[in-house]
C-alpha cells in the first residue's frame, strides 16, 4: 500500500488555476522534495496534503484513505513550518509534547515519548528553556521535535530551513537526512533551493506554473533533465544552453562545427533547431574529451577549488568549471572539449529533451509550456 498518493489534483481561485492535474504515488520511506520556483503551486500542494487548503478537483490518499473533507488533525500528518510556529510561554518539553498532551496521553508517556526524541535531535538539554532563550538551528529542531513525537505517516516540511543562515542550513540538512535514514519515514518537503533538494531528496518533482516538469530521482533530474526549465533550474553554475543547428553531421555554432557521432546524430533532422547543454563541470581545458569547442574568456573567477571562466563561442556565452590551477587570462583563446555522452540536447521549439539512442522514455515529465 502506497503511503501518499496525490491523483488528479487541481486547485483554482475563480479562473486562475494554481495546479493543473498532479499525480504522485510515493511508497513507504519516501523523501519527496517539491522543487520549484516562487508562485509554481508547491506549497499550495503541500497545504492540501495537510488539509490547510481544499482542492478543486483530484484526491489525496494517505495509506490508502482518502482525506479529502477529512480534518487536518485526522490525517495522520504532521507539519513543521518555515516560522517555528513554536509557543513563547512554554517550555521546550511541553511545546513538543504539545500536540500529545491536547490529545490526552498519559504525562509519563507523553515525558517518556519527548525525552526519546529530545535525544534523537541532541536537544536533551534544552527541554526546560523557553524558545527565546534558543538559537534559531534550535529552534528548528523543537519544531521537528514536536512533530516527530506524533508519528505520523507523512511528514510535511514548508520550507523549513530558509530562516537559517548558510552553516545552520548546511548543518540541519544533515539533520535531516540523517533522521530520515533512522527513521525510514514518508517525508515530503518543499523548497526552492536546488541544493536542498538534491541532498536531501529520494525523489525530485520539478514544478512549474501549476504542474509537474519532471519527476525522477536526484540522478535523473542532474544527468536527464526532461526539459530546458529543468536543465537550467538544476545546477551551479547553471547548465550552459548553446543555440545550434543540425548540419552535415555537425551542430553547428554560428561557424563552429561541432561533429556528433553518427548514433546521435540519427536522432536528429537535418536543419533541425537545437538547443546544446553542457555543464560547465563537464568542460575540460584542451582536446582531452571527444568533441572540441574553441572560445575566447572573458571573465575569469578563482572560487577557491574551482576556476570558473565566462567564455564567447560563436557569439555565445558558456561558462566553464576547470581545475584551479588551470592558467587562463581573459582575452585569451580557451581550448575547451567535452565528451558527447554528457551533452543533452533539447528540441528549439518544444523544449523538449532529445534523448541518446541509450536511454529510455520514462514518462515522467509533463509537456513543456
Amino acid at each position: 500500500m502506497s503511503a501518499l498518493e496525490i491523483v488528479n489534483v487541481r486547485k483554482a481561485y475563480g479562473d486562475v488555476e494554481t495546479l493543473k492535474g498532479i499525480d504522485i504515488t510515493l511508497e513507504s520511506g519516501e523523501f519527496l522534495v517539491l522543487l520549484g520556483s516562487s508562485g509554481c503551486g508547491k506549497s499550495t500542494l503541500l497545504n492540501i496534503i495537510a488539509g490547510l487548503a481544499e482542492a478543486t478537483g483530484g484526491d489525496v490518499r494517505i495509506g490508502g484513505r482518502s482525506v479529502r473533507g477529512v480534518h487536518p488533525k485526522d490525517r495522520d500528518i504532521a507539519m513543521v513550518f518555515q516560522s517555528y510556529a513554536l509557543y513563547p510561554n512554554l517550555s521546550v518539553h511541553r511545546n513538543i509534547g504539545f500536540g500529545l498532551e491536547m490529545r490526552k496521553v498519559p504525562a509519563a508517556e507523553r515525558d517518556r515519548a519527548v525525552r526519546e526524541v529530545a535525544t534523537l535531535l541532541q536537544i536533551e538539554n534544552l527541554l526546560d528553556r523557553k524558545p527565546s532563550q534558543l538559537s534559531g538551528g534550535q529552534r528548528q529542531r523543537v519544531a521537528i521535535g514536536r512533530a516527530l513525537v506524533r508519528k505520523p505517516e507523512v511528514f510535511l516540511f514548508d520550507e523549513p530551513l530558509s530562516n537559517l543562515d548558510a552553516k545552520l542550513r548546511m548543518e540541519m540538512r544533515t539533520e535531516l537526512k540523517r533522521l530520515h535514514q533512522m527513521l525510514q519515514t514518508t517525508m515530503v518537503y518543499v523548497t526552492h533551493d536546488q541544493i536542498e533538494a538534491m541532498t536531501l531528496a529520494t525523489r525530485i518533482a520539478v514544478m512549474r506554473d501549476g504542474r509537474i516538469e519532471q519527476l525522477g530521482t536526484p540522478e535523473e533530474i542532474y544527468n536527464r533533465p526532461a526539459t530546458l526549465y529543468v536543465a537550467t533550474f538544476v545546477g551551479a553554475p547553471p547548465m550552459n544552453l548553446l543555440e545550434v543547428t543540425a548540419a552535415g553531421g555537425s551542430l553547428m555554432l554560428g561557424d563552429i562545427a561541432l561533429p556528433l557521432p553518427a548514433e546521435r546524430y540519427a536522432l536528429l533532422k537535418e536543419g533541425q533547431r537545437l538547443v546544446l547543454g553542457i555543464r560547465p563541470e563537464t568542460l575540460q581545458l584542451g582536446g582531452m574529451a571527444g568533441i572540441a569547442i574553441n572560445a575566447r574568456a572573458e571573465v575569469v573567477e578563482l572560487t577557491g577549488p574551482e576556476l570558473v571562466v565566462s567564455a564567447n563561442a560563436g557569439g555565445q556565452q558558456l561558462v566553464a568549471c576547470l581545475p584551479s590551477r588551470s592558467r587562463v587570462e581573459p582575452g585569451q583563446g580557451l581550448p575547451l572539449s567535452f565528451d558527447a555522452d554528457m551533452m543533452h540536447l533539447f528540441d528549439a521549439d518544444t523544449g523538449r529533451r532529445i534523448g541518446d539512442p541509450s536511454e529510455k522514455t520514462d514518462g515522467t515529465a509533463t509537456p513543456s509550456h
